[in-house]
């Protein structure tokens, strides 16, 4: 049931980010919306809560695939208008050009703390009301803790030094706060947004059966994880990862081990089941899931607005803007060898542009298939609708391999006027619970026992077959499990560089790979050979470099710094 995005029709701007304009205008009742004052219903300002993370878009930039997959070497920008076109993604996706007055920059601040600040009002609202009157007081309390947190999450991802503002904090103490108190480490910061999750993760039941789209206790006990292991890899005062703690490792297995063991999750055969928008909340893997809707009622619909740039150009199916292209360092990361494993260290020697052999000389892992579209290929699972390479604007400079996962058969049930489209954000599931277990087992050299997960991942994949309409492969698929002394020496080096590998193709395209390649302590190395690779291939990758202590991390918008009167601090090299 898709209740929480239908009452979206409210959409409530309940407050303004911490860019807007501070003094006697936040005093101004705004006009044509909904404000404490004149919403009567406390559930009303949990669902203005729940409305904002899912309608982020280019706008109010969030957006996993431009900060987590176009900074990193999974993905182009892409665009219609070629390299002018977002400007601001190219500086940011080569490095070199990107500045702290970037609009993107401030846009996806202003959209966190927006998002944040309905989620304080909402729980303002929600400790005022007596629990006899309302029974699901301390459910809902969870619900936005889980929300809230889940923004400082992913700001944090993205800026590291944030300011944490909670219900309790008055409004005129906004701009005296400071994102990075002298003698605090952002472990304290980390610490909080825990704190968040936990406090939901105590509160919340284990399903949601009447409202899908709320939050639950499993997935609040995902982002448990997902922060303690970024709480793990200890950073300085420049992002490098100085130590990692296994007493957080600890605490997250136990809490993977919680999840794998109540069997309430099962990976599904098929790892293009859930990116069909026909499962939205019909899924044995999926943990947690943003709602988007489809002629619900709201104006424009509640679709999923983050990803109505990223359709190919390409009458009559989609009419617009051609962002987000797959890249051939990725697309060679998908190669395997006669053994069926990653050629881990050679897989980007291979070149696909100006090499119409290429498909047929090499074999692939099948996720490939799933996650990129590839011109003579069916397009997100219509088998009678071949992609074709004129859906691209601009090959010279960004290839013809477009992200698909985020996209829907334009001939189905969830497309949007040749643009958006109705299917939800997958925010986590189950394989990447297993891989988490896997990472965390390699990291305390117990990597034996991170084997079994692992090829457990790389089964589904193999069983996976990405095929044409008479069931013939679309490529030369060839995936085998790790076999200790067979095909691999399973030591805690290759164990780990074998995890890296399938947490890339596992989750490629969902905005991950930047994050963690920050997390682990490597994105630097892993970057730069990216860029002395890809300049080879495309002239203007010759402008990228990434400068190791700063651009781990994007800049603290230059608005909001002058707007907190200095009080917030520029993070390092901007």
């Amino acid at each position: 049931m898709k209740k929480i995005a239908t009452l979206n029709i409210l959409l409530i701007v309940l407050i303004f980010g911490l860019t807007q304009c501070a003094g006697d205008f936040l005093d101004i009742p705004p006009k044509g919306v909904l404000t404490e004052d004149n919403l009567t219903d406390v559930e009303s300002f949990v669902i203005a809560a729940y409305s904002f993370p899912p309608k982020q878009n280019i706008y109010y930039s969030l957006n996993p695939q431009v900060y987590g997959c176009m900074r990193s070497d999974d993905s182009y920008k892409g665009g219609g208008g070629g390299l002018g076109d977002q400007v601001g993604w190219y500086q940011m996706e080569v490095f070199t050009l990107t500045s702290p007055n970037e609009i993107n920059y401030e846009r996806s601040w202003e959209g966190g703390y927006s998002g944040i600040r309905r989620c304080n009002i909402a729980l303002q609202q929600l400790e005022k009301t007596d629990a006899a009157d309302f029974p699901l007081k301390e459910q809902r309390i969870g619900e936005m803790k889980f929300i809230r947190g889940y923004l400082y999450f992913m700001l944090k991802n993205y800026h590291r030094w944030i300011p944490y503002i909670d219900e309790n904090l008055p409004n005129d103490e906004y701009e005296t706060l400071s994102n990075h108190p002298e003698g605090r480490t952002d472990l304290e910061l980390w610490q909080l947004i825990l704190d968040d999750f936990e406090a939901a993760y105590a509160v919340l039941p284990e399903t949601q059966p009447v409202d899908k789209a709320r939050a639950t206790k499993y997935a609040a006990e995902a982002y448990i994880i997902k922060t303690l292991l970024w709480m793990a890899y200890e950073m300085d005062e420049n992002h490098q990862v100085v130590n990692i703690n296994q007493a957080p490792l600890q605490e997250a297995l136990i809490h993977c081990n919680n999840i794998i063991n109540s069997l309430k999750y099962s990976l599904t055969a098929d790892y293009g089941t859930f990116w069909k928008c026909e499962n939205d909340f019909n899924n044995s893997e999926v943990i947690f899931e943003w709602n988007a809707t489809l002629e619900d009622g709201t104006t424009g619909s509640n679709i999923n607005r983050a990803m109505t740039l990223n359709t190919p150009t390409w009458p009559p199916y989609t009419t617009c803007c051609d962002f987000h292209k797959m890249s051939y360092d990725y697309i060679n990361a998908n190669r395997t060898g006669p053994d069926g494993l990653p050629l881990f260290d050679d897989y980007n020697e291979a070149e696909l542009k100006n090499n119409p052999d290429y498909w047929n000389d090499n074999t692939f892992d099948p996720r490939l298939s799933h996650t990129a579209a590839i011109p003579g290929s069916p397009y997100c699972y219509n088998t009678a609708l071949l992609f074709d390479s004129a859906a691209t604007v601009f090959p010279e400079h960004f290839g013809y391999v477009h992200s698909m996962k985020e996209l829907v058969d334009p001939l189905g049930p969830c497309q949007y006027k040749q643009r958006g489209n109705s299917k939800n954000v997958r925010l986590v599931r189950l394989s990447e619970v297993l891989l988490w277990k896997a990472e965390i087992l390699i990291r305390l050299n117990r990597e034996d026992e991170a084997l079994p997960v692992i090829n457990q991942i790389r089964q589904r994949a193999a069983n996976s077959i990405y095929r044409f309409s008479d069931g013939t492969p679309v490529l030369n698929y060839n995936i085998q499990p790790y076999v200790d002394g067979v095909n691999c020496v399973w030591s805690n080096d290759f164990a780990w560089k074998a995890y890296v590998w399938e947490s890339r193709l596992e989750f490629a395209g969902e905005g991950r790979r930047m994050l963690d390649l920050v997390r682990w302590g490597i994105a630097a190395d892993v970057m730069n050979a990216h860029f002395d690779k890809e300049k080879t291939r495309l002239e203007w990758m010759k402008a990228g470099f990434f400068t190791k202590g700063r651009d781990e991390f994007i800049p603290i918008p230059q608005p909001a710094i002058v707007w907190s009167k200095g009080n917030l601090i520029q993070n390092p090299g901007y």
